[in-house]
């Protein structure tokens, strides 16, 4: 029995999860003639106040800040809420991030009954989503996405 509940099954860990999902999206982007780079920075701030912020994937030519999350339903279908709260904290990254800049949010498509989770953050926390963000949904079995939002 493994003794990590938060342990995603079938992955050799929550980071090389991760990390398999950037490189997905990374893929995916590529694709279309976009090439990204990893721990990309830019300065994020309110006001004049700036600071250096690493988003996942990032582009000067396009200008595109792109975050990844790979979280799913919990196991027993619940929302699962502490991830939400990252999903937020990216939101708030966006809303600080120049407005030059294309700004994608990248998630794993992830089903409990007929609901996705990024269809259900829209409806309970679409009012935390910055005008502009890019919500896509990546679906790992085909290589395919779809934006939301």
């Amino acid at each position: 029995m493994d003794n990590n509940n938060f342990q995603r099954l079938g992955a050799t860990s929550n980071t090389q999860a991760g990390n398999d999902f950037e490189a997905a999206a990374k893929v995916f982007f590529g694709a279309q003639g976009i090439v990204l780079t990893k721990n990309f920075a830019v300065p994020v701030g309110v006001g004049s106040a700036k600071k250096s912020h690493r988003f996942d994937l990032g582009s000067e030519t396009p200008p595109m800040l792109v975050e990844c999350k790979s979280h799913t339903w919990t196991h027993g279908g619940n929302m699962p809420s502490a991830k939400m709260t990252v999903w937020n904290e990216a939101m708030y990254y966006f809303h600080v991030a120049p407005a030059s800049y294309r700004k994608v949010f990248f998630v794993l498509k992830h089903y409990r009954k007929d609901l996705s989770l990024a269809a259900y953050y829209l409806k309970t926390h679409g009012h935390l989503v910055p005008e502009g963000v890019e919500l896509w949904e990546y679906d790992l079995e085909f290589s395919t996405a779809e934006r939301l939002r």
